[in-house]
């Protein structure tokens, strides 16, 4: 709704409206992504990462500017820099991008790991194909790391393992695996469903890019 952030971050609400569990949503996610290999010296494209609540803990275990941000309100992001980071002089402003449509302007090639955690509830499926497309141009990146949730039946709307409602066709969506394989397959990426248990009762997908082994 128009002026939703902006009063969200008046009221000092910007964790709440990332999906709260702050701390233990970030750590899930940094788990993730040591999984995966991250090092200080991986250069990292958090998409959808809101007011840091992974950048907070990413930042300080990244070698400085190697951090890079996506989300479709700057001004959430502009607000996580200023209130969650310690020394938010590691991460450049401009390294944060404003990008609702998963083009990711000014990103760099130099990208080798990327994440969007607890995105694709908020978005319609093919909205996931329209991230994996995106992500394509990145040469160096050797995973990209997401979660979606699943249902028993697709169609129907779903109790999740936390109590959270989803759907097939409104937030908070879920998704067929079959889909997330197919849309993964289509992009010319390598599927691989992971067995982490996660906030919310999300399940983590990796897609390898065609030029990883």
């Amino acid at each position: 709704m128009p002026g939703f952030y902006t009063d969200a971050i008046a009221k000092g609400r910007h964790r709440d409206i990332v999906g709260g569990r702050w701390e233990e949503t970030a750590r899930a996610q940094m788990a993730l992504l040591q999984a995966e290999g991250m090092t200080p010296r991986d250069h990292l494209l958090d998409i959808g990462c809101g007011a840091l609540r992974l950048g907070h803990l990413a930042v300080p275990f990244l070698e400085p500017g190697h951090y890079w941000g996506t989300d479709a309100s700057r001004a959430l992001m502009q607000h996580g820099r200023n209130h969650e980071l310690a020394d938010p002089g590691r991460l450049p402003l401009d390294h944060l991008i404003e990008d609702a449509s998963f083009a990711f302007p000014g990103v760099p090639e130099s990208i080798t790991l990327a994440i969007a955690f607890g995105v694709f509830a908020h978005l319609p499926a093919p909205m996931l194909e329209q991230a994996l497309a995106g992500l394509r141009r990145f040469t160096r990146l050797r995973a990209f790391v997401f979660t979606v949730f699943h249902a028993p039946d697709p169609a129907d709307a779903t109790r999740q393992a936390d109590g959270v409602v989803t759907h097939p066709d409104r937030p908070p969506y879920h998704i067929a695996e079959a889909s997330v394989t197919a849309a993964i397959t289509a992009a010319g990426f390598a599927p691989a469903r992971r067995g982490t248990v996660l906030p919310r009762g999300q399940v983590a997908w990796l897609a390898v890019p065609p030029q990883m082994p």
